[in-house]
């Protein structure tokens, strides 16, 4: 559970701001956006494997550029 502590003086936008950014680095919406509708194992599979072809095509071409 993610937590943030105020003081007296502290005001609520920064307190706002430090939430969404814990938020953020816990990676809870990713986790909650990946976990909203099932996904069999065999098309989780698919899209991991499309995913990596993706990367590795981007790579490719990044390193093309530099050249």
């Amino acid at each position: 559970m993610i937590q943030i502590k105020l003081d007296e003086g502290d005001r609520l936008e920064w307190a706002i701001k430090a939430f969404k950014r814990k938020v953020l680095r816990s990676g809870i919406l990713k986790d909650l956006r990946k976990k909203r509708y099932y996904v069999k194992p065999s098309a989780a599979k698919r899209l991991k494997s499309a995913a990596a072809q993706r990367r590795r095509r981007t790579e490719k071409r990044r390193a093309e550029r530099r050249r």
